[in-house]
């Protein structure tokens, strides 16, 4: 079974949030100021069309609700 475009784009988004934290709690020097432009690096050109911020908003919610019960 192959993800969909989607599906694929909140896997791309959840890994660029768990790697921005990473690199910030390392106090590693980002290129990107920001999480949201770390975020739209991180997505190929052909999946940009499946984010908004509505979209990034949601998994950024979802993880931190999620890591916060884990901890």
């Amino acid at each position: 079974m192959a993800l969909t475009s989607k599906e694929k784009a909140v896997v791309l988004i959840a890994n660029a949030i768990a790697a921005y934290s990473i690199y910030s709690e390392k106090g590693s020097k980002l290129e990107s100021n920001s999480m949201i432009d770390f975020i739209l690096k991180a997505v190929p050109e052909e999946l940009k069309s499946e984010i908004s911020m509505d979209l990034i908003d949601e998994v950024f919610e979802y993880v931190s609700k999620a890591h916060l019960e884990l901890s």
